[in-house]
Order: C-alpha cells, then sequence, then structure tokens
C-alpha cells in the first residue's frame, strides 16, 4: 500500500496553519457553499425562478437505475478528496480550488438567474428500492437553482484532476472519465436537471479549468 505523503496521525488543529496541513482549510470553502445552498434553495421562492426546459428533455424518460450513478457522484467527490489529501497534495489543493470557483459562480447566477425544473414525474413508473432512494432525494432537495449543474460541474473538475494524475494507470482514468460522462447523463435521467443544465455546467468548467490549470495548459500548448 502507498506510504501518505502527509501524517495525518500528526494533525491536531492548532496545527492548522503549519505547512504540511495548511491545505486542509480549503474544505471551510464547504461550509460557505452549505450556507449558499440554504439561501437559494430556502430564500428564493419557486414562482420567482426561471423554468429551464428544452425539447430534448421530454424525449428522456426517467430511469430509476441511475440513481446509481447519481448517488456515486457523493462517494466520487470524498474518494477524491481523500485520495488526493492523502498522496497528492498539490491535486487536493487544486480540486478544492476548482470545486470553489465552480461553486461560487454557480451560486452567483442561482441569485442572479433564479432557476427551477418541473421534469420530476408526478408518480413514479415503478415501486422498488431505486425508486424509494430517488423520492429521498426529491424531497432534500428543491428542484430550483439547477442550472448550471453543479453535479456535472464538479464531476468536470474530478475528471480533470484524475487524468493528470501521474501515478495511476490508464484504464483508472479511463474508468473515471466514463464515470464522470455516466454521471451527468444521470442527472437528465432521475429528472434532476434539463439537459440544458448540463450544457451550461460545460463552460462553468472550462472557465475553472483555465484559472486551475492555467500553467498545466501553458506548457502543454508550449510542447513542454
Amino acid at each position: 500500500m502507498k506510504k501518505p505523503v502527509v501524517d495525518y496521525r500528526q494533525f491536531r488543529l492548532n496545527k492548522l496553519s503549519d505547512p504540511a496541513f495548511s491545505h486542509l482549510k480549503l474544505l471551510l470553502g464547504w461550509l460557505v457553499y452549505f450556507a449558499f445552498y440554504f439561501l437559494t434553495e430556502n430564500l428564493i421562492p419557486l414562482e420567482k425562478c426561471h423554468v429551464i426546459h428544452c425539447a430534448l428533455d421530454d424525449l428522456i424518460p426517467f430511469n430509476e437505475l441511475f440513481v446509481i450513478p447519481y448517488t456515486l457522484w457523493y462517494v466520487l467527490i470524498v474518494g477524491s478528496l481523500l485520495y488526493f489529501g492523502l498522496y497528492n497534495v498539490d491535486g487536493f489543493k487544486k480540486l478544492s480550488v476548482y470545486i470553489m470557483i465552480t461553486q461560487a459562480v454557480a451560486m452567483a447566477v442561482y441569485i442572479l438567474y433564479p432557476s427551477r425544473q418541473e421534469l420530476r414525474p408526478d408518480v413514479f413508473p415503478r415501486e422498488n428500492f431505486l425508486t424509494w432512494v430517488m423520492s429521498l432525494i426529491y424531497a432534500f432537495d428543491t428542484p430550483s437553482g439547477v442550472c448550471p449543474s453543479l453535479h456535472v460541474a464538479y464531476s468536470l473538475g474530478i475528471a480533470s484532476v484524475w487524468v493528470k494524475e501521474q501515478n495511476v494507470p490508464r484504464w483508472w482514468k479511463a474508468f473515471i472519465v466514463a464515470l464522470v460522462v455516466v454521471i451527468s447523463l444521470s442527472t437528465t435521467f432521475v429528472k434532476q436537471h434539463s439537459f440544458v443544465d448540463v450544457i451550461a455546467a460545460l463552460p462553468l468548467g472550462l472557465l475553472a479549468e483555465a484559472i486551475v490549470y492555467r500553467d498545466f495548459w501553458r506548457k502543454k500548448l508550449r510542447g513542454a
């Protein structure tokens, strides 16, 4: 088993500013995100939100099987942050900043241009464990603040940092990219997002990519 680059057994809260652990401060960005999530989800009335919809949404059926990749997104975030926190601190920093940029821009959009979707089925076509899980998600997550999709934007950042990771095999990188594609599509099949939300997340991801990895792409463009 690979040896972690940081010995977290030595971590104490009073050591948070130590160079070895200072990167953990980036996790505080999640507290800001959850605060704004609460505000945008609960303090902006649904009637003030613009409905996001396109013709393709009507052609995409609800399919509860996509609940599996949709919920794997949470595992992917935690697992990726854990891996890079243990084995590649620079990757941890870049992924964290990538996520914070997408969070900040998306939250600004949600406030300036509130959005909602009306795609959720009134009745599930089947009753099973997966539709039960989806009903819990529907109850927890209001159908507002949807465009652009953070589910997709975060996934782009995760794919980006894994593809650039030198200490994992190519098959793993390919698996992550494929998983990110399926996760992004799953948002439309479980009727959490319009296809418009998925497309809107792409420029958001490109913006974060350009900021976080500008040096990386400069070297690539110069053929270094």
